[in-house]
């Protein structure tokens, strides 16, 4: 017996949560748990059904598309654990609190390897048995030293690349390898403070929460679909330097908790926005 995620939006319609449903029990799937969610704005429905049973894909995929309506987009998904690599500059503590999170269980996630521009982190990584590449960006072209993080990261096939405080901006080309499969952690609450020293940015101007937004890579800088977003307070007594530091703590959970939903199959893309179910 197999465990699957079926993840079905399409046009709005009615008794489309019959469709589905009926097709699964001639499958005879167990529906184990099921999610659904219509975009009035824009009629669009969204579903998650956790299934259990014999599979037979090709075939139960076949009778979903003569069920559905047009435009209709269908997946179902292994609950294999899924396998990522990490990209990092020098700072930890977003790598540091997925590896902890991996250690005991609480991310279900294989990291298949860390990638670095910098050394910096190789020890920490090392400590967890995880192999690291140093792919130093010093003295090569952005289309060089991409393809030389792309020859790193391919040799792991990875289902996500995550960007753990990776300092570097990605060109078309190699977001392009990875659609929607970049998750990167921003250090403020965007729409907000986009580019560089938002905390410079945000002490400027006196704001009195700070946070941080985790979003899929695109090719317009951090402005991806948002996966999860979270704040603290903060008042005229903070510096920039104290905001920074807060920050960090915001980083590490946000990012977290976007690969958590992420690999837990919980997230639609949908336009520039995410359904999460």
């Amino acid at each position: 017996m197999e465990k699957k995620t079926l993840l079905t939006d399409c046009p709005d319609a009615i008794g489309l949560i019959s469709k589905i449903t009926n097709i699964c029990y001639k499958h005879q799937l167990n529906i184990v748990h099921n999610n659904e969610f219509v975009d009035h704005a824009h009629n669009q429905f969204f579903m998650r059904t956790e299934l259990e049973g014999y599979f037979n894909d090709s075939t139960f995929l076949d009778d979903l598309d003569r069920a559905l309506p047009a435009g209709s987009h269908r997946r179902l998904i292994s609950s294999a654990r899924k396998r990522v690599v990490i990209l990092v500059t020098k700072e930890a503590h977003c790598l540091g609190d997925i590896l902890v999170k991996t250690f005991d269980g609480t991310l279900d996630i294989e990291i298949a390897a860390i990638v670095g521009n910098y050394d910096h982190l190789a020890d920490l990584t090392t400590k967890f048995n995880i192999p690291f590449h140093h792919v130093s960006h010093e003295g090569l072209s952005r289309e060089e030293h991409e393809q030389k993080l792309l020859n790193a990261i391919n040799q792991y096939t990875p289902d996500y690349v995550v960007l753990a405080k990776y300092m570097r901006i990605l060109s078309p080309n190699f977001v392009a390898q990875f659609p929607h499969k970049i998750i990167n952690i921003h250090h403020s609450f965007l729409p907000a403070f986009i580019g560089a020293k938002p905390y410079q940015q945000a002490f400027e101007r006196g704001v009195k929460i700070i946070g941080a937004t985790a979003h899929f890579v695109t090719n317009d800088l951090d402005e991806g679909p948002i996966i999860t977003q979270n704040v603290i307070p903060v008042d005229h007594n903070f510096s920039a330097t104290d905001m920074s530091r807060a920050g960090r703590d915001v980083e590490k959970s946000v990012l977290s908790k976007a690969l958590g939903l992420v690999i837990d199959d919980r997230v639609f893309v949908y336009g520039n926005r995410t359904v999460i179910l």
